[in-house]
């Protein structure tokens, strides 16, 4: 058995825990650059932040203008911000925008690059250190070596990635998922559910990844029906504990082909991430099915359910699907095909089966008779 398993972030999770255990800040630096939206001033999380960092004799200065699927330019200004503030570390706060947005931000103000190099790859191991608070339970990335970005060159979302990029510090409560919006909560839901089964099916998964996935998986499934409507203070610490377990597997495994194909949903069409990866995950399980992955039986064993109450779960949550035309099914299933994810695929799925699985996930409307 051979396999590597490299996790150094330090996980600090419970009630109260930012400024309950925000003398761990201390030791990243002076002045911070808080890297957030505006939700994060609504749910407690920024004053929380403010306030332990106060208690520490650190300056910091706010950066909260991060939009969803942030861009080349939004991580130009957080590094212009950062550079002008005289910031030595790096506080993320939000969902996955701005914690991917914190992550390139906090590499780039070292690593200078032009626009079109940001997305070539080979980054050296150094960044500004970072705690991360995360604030909804869907992308893991607070436990990621990963930063998610809207690449205009190539009409997609790419990542980059370095062991600099880890978080030195996260922050786990729940609280501050106590108003999130409905929808919010069950996209990133099906995004961490996602993450979890893309672990397990992915070419790199490891003992270690299955482990962590298939307890992400026993925790998060039963509640993903419950984040339609009102989740218990409990069930929303349980949701962000299952969704830091994803991201704990993929930092090992990496996305697969759901991920691939669900960037051209997001890219063109503004679906939301989560929803682009439900969307599509259903049909891309019946074909592991119909190629016998063996990974799919752990899968389903974990998650204490079959193929079709599973894909009835996810149709459930997810409601009336977006429609594509042909023409774009075509197109985003050749587009698709080039993705480095597919690759990492246990089983790789040709450019015809991704066109079947477009079609069958987002289908043509009809018109009425």
């Amino acid at each position: 058995m051979h396999f590597n398993y490299y996790m150094p972030t330090q996980v600090i999770c419970g009630r109260d825990c930012v400024v309950g255990e925000g003398a761990r800040l201390k030791a990243l630096g002076t002045h911070a650059l808080i890297v957030t939206g505006k939700s994060s001033a609504k749910n407690g999380a920024l004053d929380d932040v403010l306030t332990a960092l106060g208690q520490n004799g650190q300056r910091a200065t706010v950066f909260d203008r991060v939009t969803p699927n942030p861009t080349v330019a939004c991580v130009r200004e957080g590094v212009a911000l950062l550079v002008s503030a005289g910031a030595d570390f790096v506080v993320a706060i939000g969902g996955g925008s701005p914690m991917d947005a914190a992550k390139a931000i906090a590499t780039l103000c070292l690593q200078e690059r032009s626009d079109e190099e940001i997305f070539a790859g080979g980054y050296e191991g150094t960044a500004l250190p970072m705690a991360h608070v995360p604030t909804t339970a869907g992308t893991g990335s607070e436990v990621t070596p990963y930063a998610i970005l809207t690449n205009d060159f190539k009409q997609t979302k790419t990542s980059i990635t370095s062991p600099a990029m880890f978080p030195r510090l996260a922050f786990l409560d729940g609280v501050y998922m106590k108003d999130l919006p409905t929808m919010s909560a069950v996209n990133t839901a099906i995004d961490a559910f996602s993450h979890a089964v893309e672990g397990m099916l992915s070419r790199n998964a490891t003992p270690m990844s299955d482990m962590l996935a298939k307890e992400s998986l026993r925790i998060l499934y039963p509640l993903l029906k419950k984040t339609a409507g009102k989740t218990t203070d409990d069930e929303r610490d349980a949701l962000l504990y299952a969704s830091m377990l994803a991201g704990m597997t993929i930092a090992q495994s990496g996305t697969t082909a759901v991920h691939g194909m669900g960037y051209c949903l997001t890219y063109f069409h503004g679906v939301d991430h989560g929803r682009a990866n439900g969307l599509l995950l259903g049909e891309t399980l019946r074909l592991c099915r119909e190629k016998k992955v063996a990974a799919l039986e752990e899968v389903l064993s974990a998650c204490g359910d079959t193929l079709e109450g599973v894909n009835a779960t996810l149709d459930a949550l997810l409601g009336r699907r977006e429609s594509l035309t042909a023409a774009q099914i075509g197109a985003y299933a050749h587009a698709s095909a080039q993705n480095k994810n597919i690759k990492k695929s246990a089983y790789e799925p040709t450019e015809a089966e991704i066109e079947r699985i477009f079609r069958v996930s987002c289908p043509a409307e009809t018109p009425e008779g």
